[in-house]
């Protein structure tokens, strides 16, 4: 197996299992969070993500802690990605500065509600070793990540971004693009195999938008870890429900099986 499952405390998620599936919350209120919680819990996700950077009251620590408890208390130990993804790599727009964000990944270590914070590569070196210490000291897992909604760079450029986050000291890299055309998901998925295959820690890379899908289906064939489904809402484009996700990954799995 190509494919490095993520760890929580030196555990598999998802008993090893790739790819994991990951449905992410982006509703904009309480309420709405939790009711997107009890909706996805229904269809049984390896892993959440919170996507704080659509929560209205984000400028309000203890209010994104206290809500965070209460989606770890309904996610029944399911783990959590908590993620503040910058307006420059497709986050929703938010009135934080890049030093109110990093206080705000602090406090969520600091009150150990998620398993896994995700931090842009293109923060800068002091700002994610300042943040990934941290993380490490309250026993949180950081994913280390770069995303382009506007194309895909080549593949060796995408290679060195994984190779970033290793260096950096990340202990997931993560690499999300958008193709323009078909070779652009090749591109993807050759950096994905290649970093699989030099870099000693789990992977998480998509092509994102309609082209993007087969990325979703066989990344794990290519090394990536974990697999991103619409639950009630998507994240990005080209997030594929996660029923029919499942679907398609159990059938390619068949086809691929040799009895």
């Amino acid at each position: 197996m190509t494919a490095k499952p993520l760890l929580v405390h030196g555990v598999p998620i998802a008993k090893g299992r790739v790819p994991a599936v990951c449905v992410p919350l982006v509703a904009t209120t309480a309420p709405a969070i939790l009711a997107e919680v009890s909706a996805v819990m229904t269809k049984s996700p390896d892993v959440l993500e919170w996507r704080v950077d659509h929560y209205a009251d984000i400028v309000d620590r203890e209010a994104v802690v206290a809500l965070a408890r209460r989606i770890r208390e309904a996610a029944a130990g399911k783990p959590l990605i908590f993620t503040r993804r910058c307006t420059r790599e497709g986050g929703a727009p938010t009135p934080l500065d890049d030093a109110q964000a990093i206080t705000l990944y602090e406090a969520m270590c600091a009150s150990h509600c998620a398993e896994f914070i995700d931090y842009e590569l293109g923060n800068g070196t002091a700002n994610f070793a300042r943040l990934r210490d941290i993380a490490h000291e309250c026993g949180v897992g950081v994913i280390g990540s770069f995303h382009d909604f506007s194309g895909t760079p080549d593949t060796a450029a995408l290679a060195a971004k994984f190779a970033q986050a290793k260096r950096d000291g990340a202990d997931v890299a993560k690499v999300a693009v958008m193709p323009n055309d078909p070779r652009d998901v090749l591109a993807l998925l050759d950096a994905t195999w290649q970093a699989a295959h030099t870099l000693d820690m789990p992977l998480i890379s998509m092509a994102m938008g309609p082209l993007g899908a087969l990325s979703r289906v066989a990344g794990h064939l290519f090394g990536s870890s974990l697999t991103f489904a619409a639950g009630e809402n998507a994240s990005a484009p080209g997030q594929i429900p996660i029923d029919a996700l499942r679907d398609a990954v159990a059938a390619l799995g068949g086809a691929m099986r040799i009895d």
